[in-house]
């Protein structure tokens, strides 16, 4: 049963990446700082990966799930 619900958890977060196939964070970086003058800058910074990792994530979830019926 334990593998089973790890199966399914992979099958899941397989399908998530093949949709969303990464994103984006923010970070607030000081520029100049003096006395009582503060300038920040915002930097995006992109996280992606291939949607051949979701399908890679996707086959083996159902490979576990499949494993897991045989026994």
């Amino acid at each position: 049963m334990k593998a089973k619900n790890i199966g399914i958890g992979i099958l899941i977060i397989g399908i998530i990446m093949m949709i969303y196939t990464g994103f984006n964070y923010v970070t607030t970086e000081k520029v100049v700082d003096i006395g009582p003058i503060e300038i920040s800058k915002e930097k995006n910074h992109p996280v992606q990966w291939s949607p051949i990792v979701g399908v890679l994530l996707l086959v083996s979830g159902i490979v576990i799930i499949a494993m897991n019926r045989k026994k």
